[in-house]
């Protein structure tokens, strides 16, 4: 184990996987819209002013950023991403979840039963570690661990 982070549980479940990492906040519809539209098997970052996730692969990973931005449809982009199979494994924030993504991922569990592990607060020092592809390892508690 490299390094260990906890954080508070927005949305509770034990997942490991590899991670994607963005230093600046992504808009959701600009990321997630381009996939959906397609029926593509796999979400892709379309979000161009995101340099970090442009055009990689986001679902099934983790996601660590700050925050998303956007406009009030990003709770819907992320609760429709879930019901086609693209949502990301987890979002880890390193400050407090905006209301966006909180809409988002609650909309998923409840809605359509896709449960995307969130946690949120895990500090700045998440970002400056975990690297691409590294593998994460987030337990109930909101534990995250860098393998």
């Amino acid at each position: 184990m490299k390094a260990t982070f906890k954080g508070r549980v927005i949305i509770g479940g034990s997942v490991t996987g590899r991670a994607v990492v963005s230093s600046a906040s992504f808009n959701t519809l600009a990321t997630y819209t381009r996939s959906a539209i397609t029926h593509s098997r796999t979400a892709v970052c379309y979000d161009k002013d995101n340099r970090d996730l442009y055009k990689k692969v986001i679902s099934g990973k983790i996601i660590c950023l700050p925050q998303t931005i956007g406009s009030t449809s990003g709770g819907l982009v992320i609760q429709a991403i879930a019901a086609l199979g693209l949502a990301p494994l987890a979002f880890l924030f390193s400050e407090k979840i905006d209301s966006l993504a909180a809409s988002g991922v609650l909309l998923a569990d409840i809605w359509t039963g896709k449960r995307i592990v969130t946690i949120d607060r895990l500090g700045d020092e998440i970002l400056k570690t975990v690297r691409d592809d590294d593998m994460l390892e987030i337990s109930e508690d909101g534990t995250v661990m860098l393998m």
